[in-house]
């Protein structure tokens, strides 16, 4: 058995001997951030490991993970020394090898603290990557010049430039880890060192290396490729110019332009607003009365009622997640040709390379077709996903209340009905919530979780919890028409209609918000949608839209039909103005008595944006939102804002409710609509001088 002698020891940091060899472990849950207290104890302990009686060198991490990045808690505050820049040299500069010992995630700083040692290894089902490019920003201590060196510049585009991370086997395979280490890591890091020191084996600085030879013009095509789904964000192109240093520039001046990039971008807009994102999902998960001794309760088995594109995708989500799920369609046609269309999503995403052909079949297992309802009667959690039709609904749930088994999470998909009353009609209203998924279920992130008057705090965590497992991101919410999302979309959706009839062209009411950043705009959205599915919303509502109507009696539905309020041509999603169109807009326009003008791009924005955050007031006032980062969230996650704004309340705060309030109340009066009119909650901000996020930390909330 080795010789072991500990040598420093405190709450962040211990050094110990074993044998020759020094282990240098952090402990500063819940990820091992690198903070400056962990930099301060492994700058000492690379002090430490310069004394003779070491022979190499161990970094390892206690907990559930290595070091998954730095604090950023500390962006924008005076830096303390040591920085990470300074650890990491200091590692470098032994005469002796060091070893990273990776499990749990190496993430951003963490992995460059791995990338500064001489070798590394690696639990099986460790990962690790450079994901800073999603808070707008780059690898700031040397990530962006030492992986190019190690595993090639081509190979490092994808990690650095998309952020997402590495698997353990398939980081193996590029070279950015040397061995995998099954069974106790940390006792096989210090084996893997000590035969490191009897092969006598190279040390290898990556900062004295040369980046493998690369074809630049490959380079270039796949740096292109990967930029074409940045959408204008500035960060992604930063960070490969700065892959491209590490060919192109000596190692000297590539860390000297990795750190120019990096407070250029931290300084900017796009990463105030990214980071801002980062900390929003993770403050929407604390919701109020689900505390931490609050149990979820267990969910092994699922069922889907609908066998549809809703309950198609929300199926693939949790099957893809590991959890068997029945999905239930009394019509066995439907439930065939829903399945056919869960094996054709899932090989069209094989054959893209997104997963291999043994993880598709194994969530074709975790799904069961059903025509028989009474198969909902063993699962835990349900999951209705029919039409929006209220008394159907409420049927369903009647019947569910009859066959399900205690204790069983009653969840429907609505997106705009009253949850409370869905729950009334059954005899457990603590069991019913709303799960509120977003078309492709199976690829949008957001869930919002609609929590009724009776809905036990239980079945609240319940539903986030198994969220996330499906890969989503839950933000609670209240009940009321459309929630916080479609609510908010509702009144923009107004807008929309009457900027059509006083003369915007549909291009140009979608112009004003792609130009801005989204995805898409409304009128495009609802033709990939269905124009269709907008009619029947109406029938049900009783909403009127003259346009959308005479366009439904048309025949045109939208890109199913090839026209909408765009012509599509056959295989392309691209909208192709209309004048037919135009000609069926100035022609009702005319029977409504409206007289059309030229709208400038301004108010066409502005009357799309700050109608949505005048509602979005009104939502926070109302407390169907918790606070106003949730409702960024929900935008961000399931309505296409662009990260770099940062969603619609903390654009709202950039641009101050002083400015939206003043601006509404112009449009209000020069058209004499009164919608436009801001909420008191705004119109008190306003005054105020202050910002939603403000009063939000003040803790008055819209009082």
């Amino acid at each position: 058995m080795s010789r072991e002698e500990k040598l420093v020891s405190d709450p962040i940091s211990s050094t110990r001997m074993v044998g020759r060899v020094l282990v240098v472990e952090s402990d500063n849950p819940p990820v091992n951030a690198l903070g400056h207290a962990v930099r301060k104890g492994l700058h000492d302990a690379a002090k430490a490991a310069e004394s003779p009686d070491v022979d190499a060198v161990v970094i390892a991490c206690k907990g559930r993970t290595f070091h998954a990045g730095a604090d950023i808690r500390e962006f924008g505050k005076p830096p303390q020394a040591p920085g990470l820049g300074e650890v990491i040299d200091a590692f470098e500069a032994l005469q002796k090898p060091v070893v990273a010992a990776i499990h749990g995630t190496a993430l951003g700083g963490g992995l460059e603290v791995a990338l500064g040692c001489d070798y590394r290894v690696a639990a099986p089902s460790a990962k690790i990557g450079l994901p800073e490019v999603k808070l707008g920003l780059l690898p700031g201590a040397g990530g962006t010049q030492r992986l190019p060196r190690l595993i090639g510049a081509v190979a490092a585009l994808g990690p650095i430039v998309t952020g997402e991370p590495i698997p353990a086997k398939k980081a193996k395979e590029m070279g950015a880890i040397d061995e995998i280490i099954e069974g106790d890591l940390v006792e096989g890091a210090v084996a893997f060192a000590r035969k490191l020191v009897a092969d006598k084996a190279p040390l290898r600085p990556l900062s004295k290396m040369d980046a493998p030879k690369t074809d630049m013009a490959a380079f270039d095509e796949a740096a292109a490729k990967l930029l074409r789904r940045s959408r204008g964000l500035k960060a992604p192109s930063v960070n490969a110019q700065a892959v491209k240093n590490a060919v192109t520039l000596p190692f000297a001046e590539g860390m000297k332009k990795e750190r120019e990039y990096f407070l250029d971008l931290v300084s900017g807009e796009e990463s105030k607003a990214q980071r801002h994102a980062f900390f929003a999902e993770r403050e929407a998960a604390k919701v109020p009365g689900v505390t931490k001794d609050v149990k979820a309760r267990p969910i092994n088995k699922m069922a889907v009622l609908g066998a549809g594109t809703m309950g198609g995708g929300i199926t693939m989500s949790f099957a893809s997640a590991g959890i068997p799920v029945t999905i239930i369609d009394l019509n066995p046609e439907a439930l065939d040709r829903g399945m056919k269309i869960i094996e054709k999503n899932y090989r069209a995403t094989q054959a893209r390379g997104g997963l291999t052909e043994a993880q598709v079949d194994k969530a074709l297992a975790n799904i069961t077709p059903s025509s028989n309802f009474d198969d909902v009667a063993d699962a835990d959690m349900v999951i209705e996903a029919v039409f929006e039709n209220m008394d159907l609904k409420k049927k369903i749930f009647k019947d569910l209340d009859a066959k399900c088994k205690p204790g069983c999470v009653l969840a429907s998909n609505t997106s705009t009905l009253d949850v409370d009353e869905i729950a009334a009609v059954t005899s457990r209203p603590q069991d019913v919530l709303g799960m509120h998924f977003f078309s492709p279920a199976n690829v949008m992130r957001l869930l919002e979780i609609v929590r009724g008057d009776k809905t036990a705090p239980d079945v609240l965590k319940t539903a986030m919890e198994v969220g996330k497992k499906g890969g989503k991101v839950p933000v609670v919410v209240g009940v009321c028409y459309g929630f916080v999302g479609n609510r908010m979309l509702h009144a923009r959706g107004a807008q929309v209609r009457k900027l059509l009839l006083e003369g915007a062209s549909p291009v140009e009411v979608d112009g004003a918000l792609t130009k801005f950043g989204m995805a898409m705009g409304p009128l495009q959205m609802s033709d990939m949608a269905g124009l269709d599915v907008g009619w029947r919303i109406r029938q049900e509502t009783g909403a009127k839209d003259p346009v959308g109507d005479a366009l439904h009696e048309m025949g045109r539905h939208g890109q199913k039909t090839k026209a909408g309020y765009y012509l599509y041509e056959e295989g392309s999603r691209t909208p192709i103005p209309d004048p037919e169109v135009d000609a069926l807009i100035a022609k009702v326009a005319k029977e409504q008595g409206i007289k059309r003008r030229e709208i400038d791009e301004k108010e066409v924005f502005e009357r799309l944006m700050f109608s949505m955050i005048n509602e979005a007031a009104k939502i926070l006032d109302e407390g169907i939102a918790l606070r106003p980062s949730d409702i960024d969230v929900i935008y961000l996650y399931g309505y296409g804002f662009p990260m770099g704004k940062g969603g619609p309340m903390f654009y709202a705060d950039s641009v101050t409710p002083a400015y939206i309030a003043d601006r509404l109340n112009i449009y209000a009066d020069n058209t004499g609509d009164e919608e436009l009119r801001p909420c008191p909650y705004l119109a008190r901000l306003a005054e105020q001088g202050t910002t939603f996020a403000a009063d939000a930390a003040a803790g008055s909330k819209a009082a």
